[in-house]
């Protein structure tokens, strides 16, 4: 009987169980949630393409604190926006993979310290920086700083070539408020990323009223470089800018901004180019010198439709005799020609032989920054001479 009743219980236990199976895999909320999970891979597909997207994008945050300023954050992409497959690889990693929104997370101190609103112009490789994005940066830069509600602009870039469009920003913006750049040397997912301490104190520095009147400013590894002399001078070390010739203009300690020097170029809002209705940028080469050279370069530039060359020459810009003359040709077909160096410091001279010649000389500035110089010089006019003031001056 003990057995019978035992045997019962089994069964309609069973019963129940199978009962409240087949009743849970039929429900309304089961279905719910299986459906809840499509849309949750869909919200991944979507959030990755649009850290690829070269469509700007601006991620708008309230402004809480009317006390604090209020700084504008317009991210390119880069190795702080990097990803790389280990937490130890800090070479080979895919730059440009990780959104504005993500940055932000990453150092949610600075909301301590500004207001903040994003912008996610583009999200590339900075070795991929086209003149079309600089200009489109540019004028976004320019838009934002003519509004009363933006104090301060951060650029989020690439390291390859962040000191091209800092200069490039320091001819053309129009405005004495404070547009720091700043990059990463270590993608975002290195055990010891640099780029979330340099992002806070870019903000730092935008944020704070000291940095009006410095030009645009390069913010890594706590030093603050101006536009016009920072430059890369390693190839993976966190340390890798320095403007050693001419000295930081200042440094971030504790948070704070401490300025020690200006820069003594024209720059920003004294500056007399203008990108406003510019669309295309005249086309600059850059020919790098060496022994044994040729002009079969400066052949090719000339026949590629250049504008202007920059020779990077050996020394204090001299020049290979074959190569010489291919430049004197090429300046005969009103191609502007600017002697440069590939040394790393001192200026190019100005010598008769580049008044016979008609050629420009570029002064402290190297031949990447020559190049951007250039450019809008030949906005302006193709006369050498007034070209060289440019150069003097800028």
């Amino acid at each position: 009987m003990r057995k019978t009743i035992k045997n019962r219980f089994f069964l309609i236990a069973l019963s129940l169980l199978l009962l409240i199976g087949l009743t849970a895999c039929s429900s309304p909320e089961s279905k719910s949630e299986t459906v809840e999970k499509a849309p949750k891979t869909e919200t991944k597909t979507e959030k990755k393409t649009e850290t690829k997207s070269e469509t700007s994008k601006e991620t708008p945050q309230k402004i809480t604190n009317e006390e604090l300023p209020n700084v504008s954050i317009i991210a390119t992409g880069g190795t702080i926006a990097g990803v790389a497959a280990s937490d130890t690889q800090t070479t080979g990693y895919k730059a440009g993979e990780v959104a504005i929104e993500t940055l932000l997370d990453a150092v949610p101190e600075v909301k301590e310290i500004a207001n903040i609103t994003g912008t996610q112009l583009v999200n590339i490789d900075s070795s991929a920086m086209t003149n079309e994005v600089l200009l489109k940066l540019a004028k976004e830069v320019n838009k934002q700083l003519a509004s009363d509600s933006v104090d301060g602009i951060v650029i989020t870039h690439g390291t390859d070539t962040i000191e091209e469009t800092a200069y490039f920003l320091n001819l053309v913006v129009k405005s004495e408020k404070p547009v720091v750049l700043v990059g990463a040397m270590r993608p975002s997912t290195a055990i010891s990323a640099d780029g979330p301490l340099n992002l806070y104190n870019a903000v730092a520095i935008a944020a704070s009223p000291d940095s009006k009147g410095h030009g645009v400013m390069i913010a890594l590894n706590d030093k603050i470089g101006s536009a016009r002399d920072t430059t890369k001078l390693n190839t993976t070390a966190v340390n890798a800018f320095d403007s050693f010739e001419y000295g930081d203009i200042g440094n971030v300690q504790g948070s704070k901004p401490y300025f020690y020097n200006k820069p003594s170029r024209i720059h920003t809002s004294e500056s007399e180019f203008d990108i406003s209705n510019v669309t295309e940028l005249p086309k600059v080469e850059i020919l790098y010198g060496h022994g044994n050279d040729s002009r079969v370069l400066v052949d090719a530039a000339v026949k590629g439709g250049a504008k202007g060359i920059i020779h990077a020459g050996t020394g204090n810009g001299s020049v290979f005799p074959e190569t010489q003359e291919g430049l004197v040709d090429a300046q005969k077909k009103d191609v502007v020609i600017v002697r440069a160096s590939r040394v790393a410091t001192g200026m190019v001279t100005h010598e008769a032989t580049d008044d016979t010649n008609k050629f420009v000389t570029s002064d402290s500035l190297n031949p990447a920054k020559a190049r951007i110089l250039l450019m809008f010089a030949l906005l302006q006019t193709s006369d050498p001479v007034k070209i060289q003031s440019y150069f003097d001056k800028y």
